[in-house]
């Protein structure tokens, strides 16, 4: 069914004064750990890490799920807000995000998008989402009657898109943050009734996007807004019929590998695996490091060495858009034959690796004893991944990295 509600509408943010943007902004809720974040937010009242994972205020002892965690996050969020760090601009607005890490820079539209168009899978998803996860989210939200945590979400290619962010970052911005890792993030306010116009129409004339990162935001958002419907609230004044999104050009955005590591060899030698892999791929050895150059080229860190390995072309499904994936062919040419690993889910003799950590990391683990050997891929590509939501398919476990990461804190959707 189609949604006769816009795709993407503006929103009163809730946000940090600029002078306190650097002190309010944080790492994503599911980037960090407990530890790590209360070892974060240590001596940083200010830090959004207090609202987005509120545990660290609470003895460790404390189930991450409790009731009480969601009531300190609200009681958290209340008190930035009754302070004046935080507070909600006084009419809808968009918010143009820019990122830059190192060379790298993609500039995008802080908005709500539409729940029936998420529902429709007009907004296309590619990953399944776990239960727990999504009930975890959907009690923040109630919780803060706020989303806190946006959506990454990626558009297809329009010149003019990028025109109309272009000239919103052309003037003084709200928030100018440099976070810990170096990543930049800065916040410009839309607020002239044509610029906010002429973006809705923009996007709104697309025929789809694509969730990038945050299927179980977007998932808990859908909830939300079920439930209320339930309640005989009336959905043409709910803003929970909306959820939190940043909204990049897909050519902008940046992918990294996600990287495998396996515990032992299935019972295998060296040797074997060695033959056996020849048998799939074209196998070389290499005296550094592999980072693959192309798709259907891998690296393999095996007994203290690197190996360059190419697919033979013959064993690539190249109709069939989930298992032409990269990923997909060394699950079923390596992984699953000659390891034993089927689920990629389940089976707790894998790991996975992001691509930040660099290929050190997969070297170390392995030297370590830890880990028996490893496997270096090919960033999975933005066409790749939205062939894959535009067949309703969905990706293996692990297969995208998007960096750089949205901070949290610098606009929050308030559900009124």
């Amino acid at each position: 069914m189609t949604s006769t509600r816009p795709l993407i509408r503006p929103f009163t943010g809730l946000r940090p004064r600029s002078e306190q943007a650097s002190a309010v902004a944080a790492p994503p809720y599911d980037v960090l750990s407990s530890d790590e974040a209360r070892q974060r937010a240590a001596g940083k009242p200010l830090s959004f890490l207090h609202i987005s994972k509120a545990e660290i205020d609470l003895p460790p002892e404390v189930d991450h799920y409790a009731p009480e965690v969601y009531a300190k996050s609200a009681e958290n969020l209340r008190k930035l807000i009754d302070s004046g760090v935080l507070f909600r601009d006084a009419t809808p607005c968009y918010y143009a995000y820019r990122l830059v890490m190192g060379a790298h820079t993609q500039s995008g539209l802080i908005a709500a998008a539409s729940v029936a168009d998420y529902d429709s899978n007009r907004i296309r998803k590619h990953e399944f989402t776990r239960p727990d996860k999504e009930d975890d989210r959907v009690r923040q939200i109630e919780a803060l009657n706020a989303q806190t945590g946006p959506v990454l979400l990626a558009h297809p290619d329009s010149e003019e898109a990028e025109r109309l962010i272009a000239v919103a970052t052309s003037g003084t911005p709200v928030a100018d943050v440099t976070a810990e890792d170096g990543i930049r993030h800065t916040i410009w306010l839309i607020d002239d009734a044509a610029a906010i116009n002429s973006i809705g129409a923009v996007i709104g004339a697309m025929p789809s996007l694509y969730i990038a990162d945050g299927h179980h935001r977007s998932a808990a958002a859908s909830r939300v807004a079920a439930a209320r419907r339930g309640k005989g609230c009336p959905e043409s004044t709910q803003s929970s019929e909306y959820f939190l999104a940043v909204i990049f050009p897909a050519r902008q955005m940046r992918i990294m590998d996600y990287n495998r590591v396996v515990r032992d060899l299935n019972g295998h030698s060296v040797e074997d695996v060695l033959k056996s892999v020849g048998e799939r791929y074209s196998v070389t050895p290499s005296a550094s490091p592999v980072t693959p150059e192309r798709t259907g080229v891998c690296g393999m860190y095996l007994a203290g060495h690197w190996y360059h390995l190419a697919i033979h072309p013959e064993l690539v499904p190249t109709q069939d858009p989930v298992r032409r994936l990269d990923v997909s062919v060394l699950s079923e040419q390596i992984l699953d034959p000659i390891l034993g690993i089927a689920d990629l889910r389940r089976d707790t003799r894998i790991d996975f690796v992001g691509g930040i950590r660099g290929l050190g990391e997969l070297e170390r683990r392995v030297n370590s004893g830890e880990m028996a050997i490893a496997f270096a891929m090919h960033p999975t590509q933005m066409a790749e991944l939205m062939s894959v939501a535009d067949a309703g398919e969905v990706m293996p476990p692990k297969s995208t990295w998007f960096e750089p990461k949205l901070a949290d804190g610098l606009v929050s959707h308030v559900l009124d």
